[in-house]
């Protein structure tokens, strides 16, 4: 699943107030015994690792307690999410933060939480995340995170809508992408062929996750409706800093009990997402009337997201689905035409304040598909203008659905709650004690119409010609959802004997009714894990839990298995010296990523410096010099497969690869890097990014491309690892956690879990809790 991003606070921190007294509260802040809660009893204990324990008489005592200790933990990481989303960094951080809250302030993420709201308030999952903010709100009496004094302000009271706010936030950092903008400028300036080049819709790969035996890796061809519209290329910078992270992705997969040696299922998962300090998850374990069930959820979200109850468990990655479309206008007198008439766009001025300097006012502008980004010029004129519809900008159920996965006792009651997982679309895997397993893609799809008849969502639409009509969405209201894939044809299989979900495509498209997806993320992890799978089970050895900690630990990188023989058949006659020792290192290499290895490095360090040798120049030189070329390069799996004789190559595709591995041997050379481990270590940052906050380095193993997962270059990875076996009978289910589960940098559970995490090692998380009791939550008066 998700990913949420890292709050873009690195870089703005220069306006700490001077250490206080008061800052060090926190150090020694332990929690009081009791708590009066008006929901009635309940108790919160934490185990060894710093998880919470909650145990409740009634669903509404538990979320009151579940929020007090999310408050007691991640309180300013709420805050900071929250005020990211609600565009209002700039009043703590000062004017550097602007952009960022223009970006969100213009797309009115609030207004959309506001709506979603409005639609669950008065259904049991609104009860519970109003007893849920009231319990984050009890602990704001208690002395503050040392965030708060070091930025001299108090957070408001949390509200129920902030907390479909966070739900929002998780959503566009898995769906948000301007990808159609940039391939629209490079067709536009550069052709269509090269277009389709940097930015293929599908590439040429066998391991789609549901099998349809067709090879659809053909394109037909170069779009000609693309490259019609040239955008001003500081919007599409802009917005593009806003887009969810390139190649997020994670793992998961399910195995029935036919191939396992228990005869039960054993499902897997582990979402790769930004690694941040705190971490992106909340660990936590919910035992009540009706809910029973532990894993992980995100910070200021009451139920858990993925984990597991004592009927099943359950596991989530990015589908890769296409949410979002853009729309341009015919525009007269400040209107814009819509089919026949011009249209008022409906506008609200709205003020950023910023701290120590000028509070700046901001035109908010909608039309009928949603919010309108733009290039501002002096008086908030717009020099280019796009429309953004977004299926998170509309009311959603997607609470309710997660609220009763948890509470679900079979695969029948699954089914029933997905039907409400609105946003994202992600790909489900599921397995019960009963033997059932599942696969299947949430969330909503639109399918696009211009003049009744369906298209596809990869270009820009005229709006003012009505192409690309969503039938049913309401931005910022409540949507029929008429004009959507419906349920029962969204991609799924029931008891499949095992499959594996990586990020890749779904379905071949030949095969599937509905335009689905722009383009799925690079096939490397797909390819391994298919071939692990197929491999295992059509061996005599059964699944085991070891093999699934094997395979989620598993270093293979796909990219070098397929480009390496390359490098060294084309490099060997055109390099020397320390360069040519390099060719030498990778000669007996097995292509895992392991942080003693040598050869991992050198493959580690090559393939950016190819990328800038093969991309660089040219995109420079022939799109608009105010843009930064690395938002246009194309995905590794582009990269590695270019032909020889492609015009990316003038010099010839050896002389690129002579030149990347020169840069490599003066890189390695420079910081005395010897292995894989020098280079990649953990780099896991606290939005302030002061050493006091950070968490410790450490080496560890994986890339972007293998199983176990590690991005050095945008730090990020597999974000939580979980192995849940159905059957118990050798111990419970087990994780990983890439940190600690308290945001306080003075708790021994700061960053207790990293190094176990760094190192490959599982935790066991058993669906029950510890004897000590921290906090006994009685009853009283709000």
């Amino acid at each position: 699943m998700v990913g949420a991003t890292a709050t873009p606070l690195r870089g703005y921190l220069d306006r700490f107030a001077p250490f206080s007294g008061t800052v060090w509260d926190t150090v020694a802040d332990d929690l009081p015994e009791q708590v009066e809660s008006p929901y009635g009893s309940a108790t919160l204990s934490y185990d060894d690792d710093g998880v919470p324990h909650v145990e409740a008489d009634s669903e509404e005592a538990l979320y009151f307690a579940a929020g007090y200790a999310q408050g007691a933990d991640r309180l300013f990481q709420m805050d900071l999410q929250r005020r990211q989303m609600r565009g209002q960094l700039s009043a703590i951080v000062g004017d550097r933060a602007l952009p960022s809250d223009r970006f969100h302030v213009k797309m009115d993420f609030a207004g959309a939480a506001a709506a979603s709201w409005n639609l669950v308030r008065d259904s049991e999952s609104g009860q519970l995340t109003a007893a849920f903010a009231a319990g984050i709100n009890r602990h704001l009496d208690r002395p503050l995170p040392q965030e708060f004094d070091l930025l001299e302000y108090e957070p408001e009271p949390w509200q129920p809508v902030d907390t479909l706010l966070a739900s929002i936030q998780i959503a566009w950092g898995l769906t948000g992408s301007f990808r159609t903008l940039r391939k629209e400028t490079v067709a536009a300036e550069m052709g269509t062929d090269t277009a389709e080049t940097l930015f293929p819709d599908r590439l040429d790969h066998d391991a789609t996750i549901l099998d349809h035996n067709d090879d659809s890796s053909e394109n037909g061809g170069p779009d000609a409706s693309i490259g019609q519209r040239r955008f001003d290329p500081e919007l599409t910078r802009w917005v593009s800093t806003f887009e969810s992270p390139p190649d997020v992705g994670s793992n998961s997969w399910v195995v029935s009990g036919d191939h396992t040696r228990s005869g039960s299922p054993i499902v897997a998962n582990d979402p790769h997402l930004t690694l941040m300090a705190p971490p992106v998850w909340y660990e936590m374990h919910l035992e009540g009337p009706e809910t029973h069930t532990r894993g992980v959820t995100f910070p200021g979200i009451p139920f858990v997201v993925i984990g597991e109850n004592e009927s099943g468990a359950w596991g989530l990655t990015n589908a890769g689905a296409d949410t979002i479309d853009f729309y341009e206008y015919e525009t007269q007198d400040g209107r814009y035409r819509y089919g026949e008439e011009f249209q008022e766009f409906d506008e609200e001025q709205r003020t950023i304040e910023v701290a120590d300097g000028r509070d700046r006012e901001v035109t908010v502008r909608k039309t009928v598909h949603g919010p309108v980004l733009g290039t501002e010029s002096d008086g908030d004129e717009l020099r280019s203008q796009v429309a953004v519809s977004w299926v998170g900008l509309t009311a959603t159920r997607t609470s309710e659905a997660v609220l009763e996965l948890g509470r679900s006792g079979g695969i029948a009651d699954v089914q029933d709650a997905l039907r409400r997982f609105d946003i994202p679309t992600q790909n489900f895997v599921y397995a019960d004690r009963d033997g059932n397993t599942l696969y299947r893609v949430t969330g909503k799809v639109p399918v696009r119409q211009t003049d009744g008849e369906p298209v596809p969502g990869n270009r820009v639409f005229d709006g003012s010609d009505q192409e690309g009509e969503w039938p049913g969405f309401v931005p910022y209201g409540e949507s029929t959802w008429d004009g959507f894939v419906p349920y029962e044809e969204m991609p799924h299989i029931v008891d499949p004997d095992y499959i594996g979900t990586a990020n890749q495509r779904i379905v071949d498209d030949a095969d599937y009714p509905y335009y689905f997806a722009e383009a799925y993320s690079t096939p490397f992890r797909g390819i391994r894990l298919r071939n692990r799978l197929d491999d295992r089970v059509e061996s005599d050895r059964p699944v085991t839990r070891e093999f699934m900690r094997d395979l989620q630990r598993d270093t293979h990188d796909e990219r070098a298995a397929m480009f390496v023989p390359t490098m060294i058949k084309e490099g060997a006659d055109a390099v020397d010296g320390a360069t040519a020792d390099l060719l030498a290192d990778l000669e007996e290499w097995e292509y895992r990523m392991d942080r003693s290895s040598r050869a991992a490095l050198v493959f580690a360090r090559f393939l950016p410096h190819y990328r800038d040798v093969v991309f660089q120049s040219r995109l420079a030189e022939e799109l608009d010099s105010r843009r930064d070329p690395e938002e246009y390069y194309g995905n590794d799996w582009v990269l590695i497969t270019l032909p020889p004789d492609s015009p990316w190559f003038p010099g010839g595709r050896s002389a690129a690869i002579a030149e990347a591995l020169d840069r490599t041997a003066r890189e390695l050379e420079e910081n005395g890097w010897e292995t894989f481990g020098d280079y990649n270590t953990t780099a896991i940052d606290h939005p302030f990014d002061r050493e006091w906050l950070n968490y410790p380095r450490y080496a560890t193993d994986g890339s972007a491309a293998s199983l176990d997962n590690f991005r050095k270059e945008s730090e990020a990875g597999s974000s939580w690892r979980q192995i849940c076996p159905m059957d118990k009978s050798r111990g419970p289910s087990q994780g990983a956690f890439p940190g600690g589960n308290d945001g306080s940098p003075f708790s021994d559970h700061y960053a207790d879990q990293l190094r176990q995490w760094a190192d490959g090692e599982y935790k066991p998380i058993p669906l029950a809790a510890p004897d000590t009791t921290a906090v006994q939550f009685t009853e009283g008066d709000e």
